[in-house]
């Protein structure tokens, strides 16, 4: 493939835009080579604006269920854009986009909207520390909540580990307020509420998605579950990744343990800026204007995202059979890599949850961020490039995990698996 065209694009783009990107990882930091810039998406595909096509296991990080440019989707965008695209003011589209997640998650009872997963878990946590009088907040390593400054935190030293800052431009004084636990370990857990009665919430992705794709154990979240009831400390289940994903109901359709607050973004804007946090009605009680816990955005609950959102959540409904597809397609590929793994002897550890999937190069199951740290990550940017020249796009990390849609058919499955194999022999 050739990529003249991104080439200088990227080189370009550096001039004017941070890194060349508006996000880091895109810059392709842990793969090498160049970013490809996309003209337009086409169903399971990326198109570059060197003319090249990709099947796109990554599908926008997520939100794209139905693959690029779904015509329900598209018509509602277009449809809602030609009244207007902003209002700053209630619609009705917001009302029936809650009534439908409201419906459908037996965690929340109220739901407020806002543009972006960061947005939405940092209104969580001001709410739950609003709602318990408390500062402190627990989360786990590897798990990313996106970038406001008390989740942007690295382990400190010491057998509890409060948070220091892992990015200039956040306070100490916030970043002490945030202690770090190991992922599965429940130990860790324990060990941060003997250190701190004051912690407000634990926060947690039920299906972490930011160290690569490591599910949370069951066993485990029924014990956070009983320790936060023991210290009056509120659960925070962040669904922004897996909400819709990995079921209808995301991660709680797959476990009995039930959050007291829930983020949720990607799906629920059709591929749109969105995101949302809500929970049992006494929590979100106390959120202005019906408490003293304040939050506000003029863009929050915009109609054109609030109507790509109803309707692919719609689309999901009608045919839930769709998450039986998806999770075997997910399984088909992971099960393809598997095998092509286990004939050129290298080792490789392969998940799904729905239509998410992961894999490592690493000879040990992940359960934790450290398990994912000894992953071969050279081994894993050779196998991206090597993909990405055949066709292929995958997420551009180690750390990420991947999205089937329902464009993405077998067939292309299976000469996906055809490539790796022959890629994994030349590795």
């Amino acid at each position: 493939m050739k990529h003249t065209r991104s080439i200088a694009a990227y080189e370009e783009a550096k001039k004017v835009i941070p890194g060349g990107v508006d996000s880091p990882v895109r810059a392709f930091g842990s793969v090498g080579g160049t970013p490809p810039f996309i003209d337009c998406g086409e169903g399971a595909y990326l198109v570059d604006i060197d003319g090249n096509r990709y099947v796109d296991y990554v599908q926008s990080w997520g939100p794209l269920i139905f693959g690029h440019c779904d015509p329900t989707v598209e018509a509602a965008v277009i449809e809602t854009a030609r009244k207007g695209l902003s209002f700053g003011a209630p619609t009705l589209l917001e009302t029936e986009l809650a009534e439908e997640i409201v419906a459908l998650f037996p965690a929340i009872d109220k739901v407020r909207f806002v543009n972006s997963g960061t947005e939405a878990v940092m209104s969580a946590i001001r709410l739950a520390r609003g709602f318990t009088g408390r500062d402190d907040i627990v989360k786990f390593k590897g798990c990313y909540h996106g970038h406001s400054d008390s989740l942007l935190v690295q382990a400190g030293s010491g057998a509890v580990t409060f948070g220091s800052p892992n990015s200039p431009g956040v306070p100490a004084d916030f970043a002490k307020h945030t202690l770090l636990a190991d992922y599965n370990d429940i130990e860790s857990v324990e060990a941060c509420f003997e250190a701190s009665d004051d912690i407000a919430c634990v926060v947690i992705e039920p299906i972490a998605g930011n160290m690569g794709l490591v599910p949370a154990d069951e066993t485990f979240l029924a014990a956070l579950r009983e320790l936060c009831d023991r210290h009056g400390a509120l659960l925070l289940f962040d669904e922004v990744m897996s909400g819709f994903r990995a079921s209808l109901t995301g991660a709680q359709g797959l476990t009995s343990v039930t959050p007291d607050l829930v983020t949720l973004g990607k799906v629920i804007g059709g591929g749109m800026p969105v995101g949302a946090f809500g929970g049992r009605a006494e929590i979100m009680a106390q959120l202005s204007p019906e408490g003293p816990v304040y939050q506000a955005g003029t863009l929050s609950g915009n109609p054109v995202a609030m109507a790509a959102g109803l309707a692919q959540i719609r689309q999901l409904k009608a045919d839930v059979a769709i998450y039986e597809i998806l999770q075997m397609r997910a399984e088909r590929l992971m099960n393809g890599f598997k095998s092509a793994a286990d004939a050129h002897d290298i080792p490789l550890q392969v998940d799904v949850r729905g239509s998410m999937f992961g894999f490592f190069f690493n000879d040990r199951p992940v359960k934790n961020f450290d398990d994912a740290l000894a992953s071969d990550t050279d081994r894993f940017a050779k196998f991206h490039r090597a993909m990405l020249d055949r066709g292929f796009y995958f997420a551009c990390s180690q750390f990420e995990t991947g999205f089937i849609s329902t464009k993405i058919t077998e067939a292309m499955i299976d000469e996906t698996v055809r490539n790796a194999h022959e890629v994994m022999g030349a590795l």
